[in-house]
């Protein structure tokens, strides 16, 4: 999975009302948290998954913890930052942003981002779009219609703040982003359901446009957040 991008912990931290605790709710593998814990001197991840957690990575100012986005244990008024990193979707937002507001302190900040498809170049972007939407479409679950539409849509009952644009890039090789597709759960629940791999003919079409599996490229992640503050 593609790493979030420094600037935006670094903004995140700016605008709170101070580094002390953020809580990063829905943590899956921790990769927020550990970007948030350069900034605060204790982070708090969550997630209903003991598996996840399990592969989270490890670091000195990060707690992980088993629970659910609803109810968190926290104490009322002890949060300086809530973020939730690709994962709003699967939330009961009605009882989790009741618990996201009996725990952010008086000024305190929330914030949610997601992001869709990623960008390569011109031919390989068309080939990705048809395999995300045509190939794969069908067997993304309800939710994933949440992050299509860019969570533009959601309910989010805070005082909205204006986020700077920022983006996912990193630099891979052809076998890097059929592995990274391999990982999708529309990817998974095709094979499962059809009892064979997409990715094969995927692979095909993409050889002539990227003819050197050794060759990297750079791919972009525009990241699309909801931000708002705690009266």
């Amino acid at each position: 999975r593609p790493n979030y991008p420094a600037g935006l912990f670094a903004w995140l931290a700016g605008i709170a009302p101070a580094r002390d605790t953020a809580w990063d709710c829905g943590t899956g593998s921790g990769q927020a948290a550990v970007g948030l814990a350069a900034h605060f001197a204790r982070v708090v991840a969550t997630d209903p998954s003991r598996r996840q957690l399990e592969h989270a990575e490890a670091h000195p100012r990060v707690d992980y913890r088993q629970a659910s986005a609803e109810v968190s244990l926290f104490g009322t008024a002890s949060i300086d930052l809530v973020t939730v990193a690709q994962a709003l979707h699967w939330f009961d937002l009605e009882k989790f942003y009741a618990e996201a507001k009996r725990v952010l302190k008086p000024g305190g900040v929330i914030a949610a981002w997601t992001y869709t498809l990623l960008d390569v170049e011109a031919g390989i972007d068309d080939l990705l779009t048809d395999f995300y939407r045509n190939v794969v479409g069908p067997f993304w679950p309800p939710e994933r219609r949440m992050v299509d539409d860019r969570y533009r849509s959601l309910p989010f009952p805070f005082a909205p703040v204006e986020a700077p644009a920022f983006s996912i890039r990193t630099v891979w090789s052809r076998d890097d982003l059929l592995g990274y597709l391999g990982t999708w759960s529309a990817t998974q629940a095709y094979r499962k359901a059809k009892g064979e791999d997409p990715l094969v003919v995927f692979a095909e079409r993409l050889a002539p446009l990227w003819p050197d599996p050794a060759t990297e490229k750079t791919l972009r992640w525009p990241l699309h957040l909801r931000v708002g503050r705690m009266s």
